[in-house]
Parts: structure tokens; C-alpha cells; sequence
């Protein structure tokens, strides 16, 4: 995924969940808009320098979004959406062996009980193939945690992820990691144990839990190499 020339400004303070302050090169200041409901921790310290897309949307009240943060380890996308079109591009490309071979690859399918699912692959002879995307930025020591935040949401895709296994179809969860400083993903056991517990017996159903980590600079973002998921508390 390749990014318009992006802006690069310096972090103020991000506050009420999807606003932050930005000061840019010349000094002058910006509110823009923070597409991340997490909690962001390591990614929102003020003095951090970030880099802005703008939109040219006459009906947005914030035309600039904070899409990327450079962090104390290593460059981070704080744009949780992004990874979608990420790992997209990335099965459509074959550069993820696992997920290489279907005949069609969709987004927003409906399933289970009013999800939709982030990608679904499509092949007459190998069947369906139901993807949850979950951008990974929380960085502890090299490990990506997940979530950021209690997140009853993640929990809910756990268990439609494994009603799909359980009836005998293809199901995954794909941590896409969007931290530099990253090398290995687990749950996050002290900030989410209900979630660490949801995706052990998910994975034990027989969903396949992936991870991949990403290149990210202000000219864009792609996947590049596999990362283990490792489950243990």
C-alpha cells in the first residue's frame, strides 16, 4: 500500500479517543483525527514525531489523519484500518503462501450472528476461507500484544471464527503487525484475559492463527515476513 505524499509533524497530545494536536514544521498547530480506538499505549507520547495524510472531503471537520508514529522502537501505523488493505494486496500478490490459491477474494462478507468478515477467499475446490484482520501496535520487549484494550468486539470475531471452524470450514485470525519493534505476537493475558482464553480455544477448534509483520515508512506499508504467535500466559 503506498501512501500520498504524507506530512510530517510532531505530537502535542492525542485525547478523546479520535482527536490529536499536532505542530508541523512551521510551527503552526493542527487538530486532526486519530483512527485508532485503542488504547495506543507507546504509540501517543507527546513529542513523537508522526506523519498526517490529508483528505479532500469538503464534509470533514478534520481534514488531516495521523497515520504513522515513530516510536522509542521503531516506526508504528496508529491507522488500525490500514491493515486490511494491507493483507489484501499481500494475498493477492501470493506473498502469503498460506492463503495463496483461491479464486476469489472478497471484503465485508456477512456471517455468523451480524458480523462481517474483514476477507473472505473463495475456491470451488478448496471452499471458503474467513479472515479477521487485527492490526497488532501494542510493543512490550518484542512482543506485539493484543488487544490494546478489553475488547469484547476481538472476543465476539474469536467465537464466529470458531463456529466456521467447528462446521468444518477454513478460519483465520491474521495479526498484522504494524510496529517495527515487533518479532513474535501473543495475546494480551494482563490487559484482556478473556481474550487470551478466547483465542486458545478458537485455535484449539482449529482456527489458524497467522502473524506477519509489515515495513512501514511515509511512502507506504507491505507486508514482509511471517511472525509466531505464541498462545502460553
Amino acid at each position: 500500500m503506498d501512501f500520498d505524499e504524507l506530512i510530517p509533524a510532531t505530537l502535542l497530545r492525542r485525547y478523546k479517543r479520535f482527536l490529536a494536536d499536532v505542530e508541523l514544521a512551521d510551527g503552526s498547530r493542527l487538530t486532526v483525527h486519530c483512527p485508532n480506538t485503542g488504547a495506543m499505549t507507546g504509540c501517543a507520547e507527546p513529542g513523537s514525531p508522526v506523519w498526517l495524510s490529508v483528505s479532500d472531503s469538503r464534509t470533514r471537520k478534520y481534514p488531516h489523519t495521523w497515520e504513522l508514529v515513530d516510536t522509542e522502537a521503531g516506526m508504528a501505523c496508529i491507522h488500525s484500518a490500514r491493515a486490511n488493505r494491507v493483507v489484501e494486496e499481500a494475498i493477492a500478490a501470493g506473498q502469503v503462501a498460506a492463503l495463496d490459491g483461491y479464486d476469489s477474494l472478497r471484503r465485508e462478507v456477512k456471517y455468523g450472528e451480524g458480523s462481517r468478515a474483514d476477507l473472505q477467499l473463495e475456491d470451488p475446490e478448496r471452499g471458503r476461507c474467513t479472515l479477521e484482520v487485527k492490526s497488532v501496535t501494542l510493543c512490550q520487549g518484542g512482543d506485539g500484544v493484543f488487544p490494546d484494550a478489553v475488547s469484547e468486539r476481538a472476543r465476539r470475531h474469536l467465537r464466529e471464527l470458531q463456529h466456521l471452524a467447528r462446521a468444518g470450514e477454513r478460519a483465520v485470525i491474521f495479526f498484522c503487525v504494524f510496529h517495527a519493534g515487533i518479532d513474535r505476537v501473543k495475546p494480551a493475558w494482563q490487559i484482556d484475559p478473556d481474550y487470551g482464553e478466547a483465542l486458545v480455544a478458537a485455535t484449539e477448534a482449529g482456527v489458524e492463527a497467522m502473524a506477519w509483520a509489515a515495513d512501514i515508512s511515509p511512502a507506504g506499508i507491505q507486508l514482509s515476513r511471517e511472525l509466531p504467535v505464541e498462545l502460553q500466559a
